[in-house]
């Protein structure tokens, strides 16, 4: 069963049981965490402090010898005592000399599980290269873990002779035991914390619910055409109190507003039927407008290609007057928007054209391949198109040198149509209603150019968005699929 379907007093009920099993299991999560923490501090810092124990040992013992203090010399030095320091410590030492080969251990059975004896060339380098000089790194015998630490032994004069290696076991058994008390406990005290949210929940939630099925049985029982009765509820809460007045404030409203709706229902919807089709009519004017312009300013009959050129202006215009018929039978039909005709057509060569409108020179155009084939209408996509030139022109101030950058892209099996502009940007104010009908911010037009762009791109299962900053320009992005 969805969440959604489910009645408040049970949401009410699971949202309280379902907080305390929440808390208790992180809780639980927090405590095991922060045992591994403190364990593994622990471990680190009690390896750190037999190793500061054991080279102040080992340094005593280097300044009592009557040897030569010399890397050849410590198993000598330390033939006897390094039995006794791992003693009184209670930790293996293992000497090796700088090239890494042993020179002496405490451990009295070698085997090559238990004890390296020659280090690699990563602990050799790491002890010389860093500025600790000093290396712990964790491994693993007979099931057993390890932390071994390497650092140099030096002599008076603070030359290193030797590498110390101390690996010392890591006896979980204590902390580990301490957890499990923890745990233990904490899960008595979980359990009687869910008990007493199950009894709190049910008792809650059917004192709150038993005043909302009350309101709910007015509410259902509403009706915009007739009289409507008040909710009178005795010994409600400050919550539900306000909740009963908003409702019997609102039935007062409704009475009044019933009849002004009604009479303004019908004009409003006529009001905005011709907003629309006046604003639809106009974009194909005015690229209509501008190619008469072209032409007119650019007809040479002498030139050898007139022919050419006057069908490409020839064509341009008729395809904003099937434009304009479209609207036109459209508005009969109660101002729909024009009837969708699919067709199988190169989006490349269908934006290229869009773009013989305009003749502005800033305008520059360019795709990831010559042709993409897809399943659209190719009146609606010039307009999608044209309308976000048009937008992206009004935009960019007078004082700014313009320019436009229309992309098509085909990335996997998904066609994308960019227009960027350096123009004024979008405020953050404005974002979140540059797609609402009749938002502007022009001095000119009425807001419907971007609206009827998103209506385009979601009957064709596509989208549009946009990125913008502020006095760099915008740039909007359609996306749909090639089928």
């Amino acid at each position: 069963m969805k969440l959604k379907k489910l009645s408040l007093r049970v949401r009410i009920f699971i949202a309280m049981i379902f907080l305390v099993l929440l808390a208790s299991i992180l809780i639980t999560g927090v405590a095991v965490y922060q045992n591994k923490e403190e364990t593994k501090d622990y471990h680190e810092q009690r390896l750190e402090r037999k190793e500061a124990n054991i080279k102040r040992h080992i340094d005593f013992v280097i300044q009592e010898t009557s040897f030569e203090v010399k890397t050849e010399k410590l198993p000598f030095i330390f033939k006897e005592e390094i039995y006794k320091i791992a003693s009184v410590h209670d930790l293996p030492i293992n000497l090796y000399d700088l090239d890494g080969q042993l020179l002496k251990s405490s451990i009295a059975t070698l085997t090559q599980e238990s004890l390296q004896t020659c280090l690699n060339a990563e602990v050799l380098n790491t002890l010389a290269n860093t500025v600790e000089h000093r290396l712990v790194l964790k491994r693993k015998v007979s099931g057993e873990t390890y932390q071994s630490s390497f650092t140099y032994i030096k002599d008076q004069k603070s030359k290193p002779i030797a590498i110390l290696n101390l690996p010392l076991l890591e006896n979980d058994d204590f902390l580990a035991k301490e957890l499990n008390e923890f745990l233990e406990r904490i899960a008595f005290a979980y359990l009687f914390m869910l008990l007493m949210a199950i009894a709190l929940a049910y008792v809650l939630s059917k004192y709150i619910t038993k005043s909302l099925n009350t309101i709910s049985d007015k509410i259902n029982t509403t009706r915009l055409e007739r009289r409507n009765q008040k909710i009178e509820i005795d010994s409600a809460t400050v919550e539900i109190a306000a909740l009963v007045k908003s409702y019997n404030s609102m039935i007062d409203e409704l009475e009044e507003s019933a009849v002004q709706l009604a009479t303004s229902e019908r004009e409003q919807a006529w009001r905005e039927m011709a907003k629309q089709v006046a604003h639809e009519i106009k974009n194909p004017l005015t690229p209509m407008r501008l190619t008469v312009q072209s032409f007119q300013r650019k007809f040479d009959p002498t030139d050898e290609n007139i022919h050419q050129k006057l069908d490409e202006y020839s064509k341009t215009l008729i395809q904003q007057i099937d434009t304009m018929s479209s609207i036109a039978s459209a508005f009969s039909n109660f101002a729909k928007m024009p009837a969708q005709k699919n067709e199988m057509l190169n989006v490349v060569e269908v934006v290229d054209l869009s773009l013989d409108i305009f003749n502005e020179d800033y305008i520059t155009f360019s795709s990831n391949r010559e042709e993409i084939i897809a399943n659209f209408d190719r009146t609606q996509l010039i307009r999608v198109v044209t309308n976000l030139i048009k937008n992206g022109i009004q935009a960019i101030p007078k004082d700014k040198t313009p320019e436009i950058i229309v992309k098509v892209l085909e990335e996997n099996n998904v066609i994308k149509i960019t227009v960027s502009d350096n123009g004024i940007g979008i405020t953050d104010e404005n974002k979140l209603k540059i797609f609402e009908p009749k938002f502007t911010t022009k001095t000119s037009g009425m807001g419907l150019g971007l609206a009827m762009v998103k209506n385009i791109m979601e009957t064709y299962n596509g989208s549009i968005t946009f990125t913008s900053q502020l006095g760099i320009g915008t740039t909007f992005t359609v996306t749909f699929p090639k089928n």
